[in-house]
């Protein structure tokens, strides 16, 4: 699989390419904003965009799905269908963090702990991970031993939880108990920031590696 990572919104969220090679299919995880710079990056790759995918529902990760389904049609998948709480709220979250009126949107399909989804050929496992948001989702290719963990955990931090439904105690026991028994070798994409593996954080992440971990 193929990867491309756009920084995007004021909040520099990572807005993620992932191209299945073999059947030159698409699909865009998190478009929060700056669709432009979105489209023409996938155009830069030549592959067809086939889906969306989220992780959670907070709007500089969803910004810009409203205006990517009403120009493509495309189908969204995730989050947990907790999210409503977040996606019911677009525009509060807008006037709140200084973002343009958005359209709000549907998913297509919610997700849940154990389910799939496809990206061409690859296949994609969910986890449901909540702490950050009640209805978080995290992508995993384990063939290609890559995750997409939104703003569950960050290099050298983890994800807010001062925010309404966050938990801080379910946020570590998601990490804890979902991501790095995943395997220390695997890579992942965070919600902002640079990449790094789980085996990196268990080892160094001073809220949830080292002796806590």
């Amino acid at each position: 699989m193929k990867l491309t990572v756009v920084p995007v919104t004021p909040f520099q969220q990572n807005c993620s390419i992932v191209v299945d090679e073999a059947s030159n299919k698409a699909a865009v995880i998190d478009p929060g904003g700056d669709l432009e710079r979105i489209l023409a990056a996938v155009a830069q790759t030549g592959a067809e965009l086939e889906k969306i995918l989220l992780t959670h529902g907070h709007i500089d990760h969803v910004g810009a799905v409203g205006e990517l389904v009403a120009r493509t049609g495309l189908a969204v998948e995730g989050p947990q269908e907790e999210e409503r709480f977040w996606l019911d709220r677009l525009d509060e979250q807008g006037r709140m963090f200084g973002f343009a009126q958005v359209p709000g949107f549907t998913p297509d399909r919610w997700l849940n702990d154990g389910d799939t989804v496809t990206v061409g050929e690859t296949t994609l496992e969910v986890l449901h991970c909540p702490g950050h948001t009640p209805g978080h989702v995290v992508f995993f290719d384990r063939a290609g031993r890559l995750a997409w963990v939104g703003d569950v955990l960050f290099k050298g931090s983890i994800g807010r939880t001062d925010f309404p439904l966050g938990d801080h105690e379910t946020l570590v026991r998601s990490i804890r108990e979902k991501l790095f028994p995943l395997g220390d070798d695997v890579r992942f994409v965070p919600g902002h920031g640079p990449m790094s593996t789980f085996g990196e954080e268990r080892a160094s992440n001073p809220f949830v590696g080292g002796r806590y971990g």
